[in-house]
Parts: structure tokens; C-alpha cells; sequence
């Protein structure tokens, strides 16, 4: 059995590897402070020479959605990467798709906001990505790595599921862990599909008019509200279907601790050092890391809230996964929320603080 080859990269770094060993056809996207290494690292391997990967920088934000609007249309698996105000412009295009039921993966290497905002790392997206952010009633997967590890492993998992569903999924990280140099065990590279095989895994992709062959019309438009009605049904109930089976989360520490921390990404690596530091101070507390933030773990939320004095969510951000716990514990546990602002990354003694005043 080959070993392993373990490598040292940044996490923007490793979103580029793994998209090209992950068999991806086409990379539309535009540079933007914290998420830029993404398309640099791929303009620097021209996967174009060894897999036939496309990459392209389009004019803006709007463009790049759009390619990947007609990529995934053609059933390619198609990404692209940007930073908060970039994802912003894409929101249009991404709910057109999940209206047309278009697979495709988005990277978000979150930054400070609201508007141009900081350059500096942030999580006060979580809204934005769990809430649609978009027009009309949708929702994207996603997923939140707190690693280089899986940054790289998110990759191929985020595409699984944009084309198990038909969905698009997004890949929800930050300024912290694009810009962090870890080791890293890259997948393994896949082959690429053929049209043959694209045809038959997709047999709603259009690829064009030939003699004994209609396209398919890819459209998230219908004028006939009865129809428009059965079509948003049918999308609430791959909804359900969704937040049954893909549910993923991570408990640390003792679970009949008196405390429990709830917080994903970065915060994650900085609660786990509190929960260290908490320890050997006395305080019993384990941690609870949401893998998905849409679908939320609501009901194990509950579960690893039972008995609790108190929860403490942290998050790079004013306040926003916490409203989630919230409704989820409702009510039987106190919850309180610790957060900093403007691309402060919080200290892990101030999170320890935290947890004292619980």
C-alpha cells in the first residue's frame, strides 16, 4: 500500500488541489481578498494541460455565477471561490439554480462585513448562506471545515451532494482557514467523466440540439402558479430529505460536562483550546462543532444541551448561528452568546472568561 503523501499548504491552496484530483471541469471565478490563493494556485498547476480542467477568471462576480449557471446545466461539475461582498453578487444566480435544480459547489472564504467591510477573517455570513440568501423559499448545503484537512476533503463532498440533490452547495469557510498553513493528505485523482458517462449520470443535463435529440430546457421560471406551487413542493420535500440523512456534527469532551460550547470553523479550533484551558481551571465542559450548517443539527443541539447549566455559542460575528441553538434548545438551557466584530479573532482566554460568567 503507497504512503501517504502529506503536504504543507494553505487552505485556499488546498480548495484548488483537491478541486482538480476531484475531477472538476470547470473553475469560474474572480479574485478577492482572503479567498484569492484559489484561483492563483489554479492559474499555477494549468490543470487545462492535465485534465482538461477550464479555468477562467471572469469580469466579476455576476459573470463567474453565470458560467457556472451553464456549466452545471450541462451537467459539468462546476465550482467557484470568493470572499463575502463576492458572494453577495452571486446570490441571484445561485437561487436561479436551485430554483432549475442545478448541481454546483461554492467556496466562501468569509470576510468582515456588512458591505466592502475588512480584509481581515469573519463569520457573519452564516445568515446569508443558511437563510438562502437569495429570493423565494431554497436552501444550500452547507458546509463548515475548521481545517486544511478538510477544506480538501470538503471538496469532493461538497460536490457528492450538489449532485446527489441536485442543489447547490457551498463550502463555508474563513479568512482563518484559507489563510492557515497545515498539513494536509490530498484525495487521490479521479478520472474524468466522458460525455457518455455525463449523459447517463445526468440524463436532466442539456447538451445541445441534434437530429433525434430535444434539450432539455434548464429554467427556474413558470408562469402557471398551480405548477410553480407543485414544483416549490416538491423542492420542500428534497428539503426534508435532506436535513433527515445529512446531518453531520462533532462532540468533544465529556458529554455530562457542566457546560456545553456550541461553535463551527475557526471558532471551533479556538473553543477547543478554551475548553482545554477551562479544564484545568476546574470548569467541565465539552464542545459542540456543527459540520453542517444547513441542514443544522438542531436536534442533537438539544440533545448535547440537556442537563446543562448553560451554552455558550461563539462566533466571529455579532450573533448569528446562535439564533439557531436558541431554537433549538428552546428555552431549557440558558444560552448566551460570545462574539468579536470588525475581523477580530477572539483570544481563547476571552472565550474561558466567557464561560465563567455562564
Amino acid at each position: 500500500m503507497a504512503e501517504k503523501e502529506i503536504t504543507l499548504m494553505k487552505g485556499n491552496e488546498a480548495i484548488a488541489h483537491a478541486a482538480i484530483r476531484c475531477g472538476c471541469d470547470g473553475y469560474f471565478g474572480y479574485p478577492i481578498t482572503p479567498q484569492s490563493e484559489v484561483i492563483e494556485t489554479l492559474a499555477e498547476l494549468k490543470p487545462w494541460e492535465t485534465t482538461g480542467m477550464v479555468v477562467l477568471q471572469a469580469e466579476s462576480e455576476v459573470a463567474s455565477i453565470n458560467m457556472i449557471y451553464g456549466g452545471a446545466g450541462a451537467g459539468k461539475r462546476v465550482m467557484t471561490s470568493s470572499s463575502s461582498p463576492g458572494v453577495a453578487l452571486m446570490q441571484e444566480g445561485i437561487a436561479y439554480m436551485a430554483g432549475a435544480e442545478l448541481p454546483g459547489v461554492f467556496v466562501n472564504v468569509q470576510r468582515g462585513g456588512p458591505g466592502l467591510g475588512t480584509i481581515q477573517p469573519s463569520q457573519s455570513d452564516y445568515f446569508q448562506a443558511t437563510r438562502g440568501g437569495g429570493n423565494g423559499d431554497y436552501y444550500v448545503i452547507v458546509l463548515a471545515p475548521n481545517s486544511v484537512q478538510e477544506m480538501a476533503d470538503f471538496v469532493d463532498l461538497a460536490f457528492e451532494l450538489a449532485f446527489k440533490y441536485r442543489n447547490p452547495a457551498m463550502i463555508l469557510a474563513d479568512g482563518v482557514i484559507g489563510q492557515m498553513m497545515e498539513k494536509v493528505v490530498l484525495p487521490p485523482q479521479k478520472p474524468r467523466r466522458t460525455e457518455e458517462e455525463i449523459k447517463r449520470e445526468c440524463p436532466w443535463a442539456t447538451v445541445g440540439r441534434s437530429k433525434n435529440r430535444q434539450p432539455n430546457i434548464i429554467t427556474s421560471l413558470e408562469l402557471k402558479p398551480e405548477v410553480m406551487e407543485q414544483r416549490n413542493l416538491h423542492l420542500q420535500e428534497k428539503y426534508r430529505q435532506i436535513r433527515e440523512t445529512e446531518v453531520r456534527y462533532e462532540i468533544q469532551g465529556n458529554p455530562d460536562a457542566d457546560y456545553l460550547m456550541v461553535a463551527f470553523g475557526s471558532a471551533a479550533r479556538l473553543s477547543e483550546k478554551a475548553m482545554e484551558m477551562a479544564q484545568e481551571e476546574g470548569l467541565q465542559v465539552s464542545l459542540f462543532r456543527p459540520i453542517t450548517l444547513w441542514p443544522f443539527p438542531e436536534k442533537e443541539v438539544a440533545e448535547a444541551a440537556k442537563g446543562k447549566r448553560g451554552v455558550l455559542v461563539v462566533e466571529i460575528n455579532a450573533g448569528q448561528m446562535v439564533e439557531d441553538v436558541r431554537l433549538a434548545v428552546n428555552g431549557a438551557v440558558p444560552v448566551k452568546h460570545f462574539g468579536r466584530l470588525g475581523g477580530i479573532v477572539p483570544e481563547p482566554e476571552e472565550i474561558v472568561n466567557e464561560l465563567k460568567s455562564l
